[in-house]
């Protein structure tokens, strides 16, 4: 008897084990998850220990896949570092004396009211460069100049107008600023403490490193960027952003026409199942997802389809983490 009570309290005492699929009730997330045949990776983390790691389709966890539109939160990162280091004077900094010599002539005088701000959170009230302008934008010959010409359909700082271009400018002021690419920056800046490899990705015509889509990392990469941001910007107990910028891109400074979500510098935000949900985004279904109350992080990454918004395929990938994680981890 005395042998019994002993071993209930041993095992009381004992450190709970790491949650998995099989014990932490996430099996029928997974199951639901391979459903999907868009879906090629799931990786789901609470607290940093990893619950799930499935690679149900296409290209492994460690191989680097085109994030799309993800890009725009490493964009952002590498802004908020800029800032940090003194490269960038604030996000309340004008990008006219940033660009100078890209300045079309007779621009808009409006031109001068853009700040790095209102790149980060697609104020800036230029058309849009995509959606059905991104060809055109493309197929430019100076990506930086044709973005910084179109005409004003909004003031700066009013309504959110999601544009690959404005992200693109912050690419352009970065490697400016800093006299070095963009490539280079987030190698130092991201990659090496992160340990992540960030391979090189497209360039425009004058070289400068897209910013803001066709970025590639790996699903476990992306997990560590998450991971960063999960933990107000610090990595194995190293500063990799400053905790203030985590706050000031998970700040709501506008709202997304097409999903009535908030938007920060480069992350969506939303509540799901009663919790506030902040998301990176990449079109054809290339999420990350931080759910700080519940100390997660949730990566999908998918084959593109043919529709190119907030599709129904998305609306699968929110309600997968709504309904078949976070509810089944609460």
């Amino acid at each position: 008897m005395i042998r019994q009570i002993l071993l209930v309290f041993l095992i009381l005492l004992s450190p709970r084990p790491a949650l998995s699929a099989d014990t932490g009730g996430l099996a029928p997330a997974v199951e639901k998850a391979r459903a999907l045949p868009r879906l090629n990776a799931l990786i789901v983390a609470r607290e940093g220990r990893i619950l799930v790691e499935r690679a149900f389709r296409g290209p492994g966890l460690d191989q680097p896949v085109n994030v799309k539109s993800v890009s725009k939160a490493l964009i952002s990162a590498l802004v908020g570092r800029a800032i940090a280091e003194g490269v960038i004077a604030g996000v309340d900094t004008p990008i006219r004396p940033l660009l100078a010599g890209s300045i079309p002539a007779g621009a808009d005088p409006r031109l001068d009211r853009i700040t790095v701000g209102h790149l980060l959170s697609m104020q800036a009230g230029l058309e849009r460069t995509s959606g059905p302008n991104y060809g055109r934008w493309v197929s430019s010959g100076n990506w930086v100049a044709y973005a910084l010409s179109r005409p004003f359909v909004e003031e700066p700082g009013g309504p959110m107008l999601y544009s690959t271009g404005s992200t693109h400018l912050l690419s352009a002021i970065l490697s400016r600023a800093s006299a070095r690419s963009t490539l280079d920056l987030a190698r130092e800046w991201l990659g090496e403490p992160l340990d992540i490899n960030i391979p090189a990705w497209e360039r425009d015509p004058q070289g400068i490193f897209m910013g803001g889509n066709n970025m590639a990392l790996s699903p476990r990469a992306l997990l560590r960027f998450g991971e960063m941001y999960r933990e107000k910007g610090r990595v194995d107990g190293r500063e990799v952003l400053p905790e203030a910028w985590i706050r000031a891109s998970w700040t709501p400074r506008t709202t997304s026409r097409f999903t009535g979500h908030g938007y920060g510098y480069g992350w969506f935000i939303t509540d799901m199942a009663e919790t506030r949900v902040y998301y990176a985004w990449g079109h054809g279904g290339q999420m990350l997802y931080v759910v700080p109350a519940h100390d997660l992080t949730v990566v999908m990454t998918s084959t593109p389809g043919p529709a190119a918004g907030y599709d129904g395929y998305v609306r699968d990938l929110h309600r997968l983490l709504e309904d078949d994680i976070i509810a089944a981890l609460d």
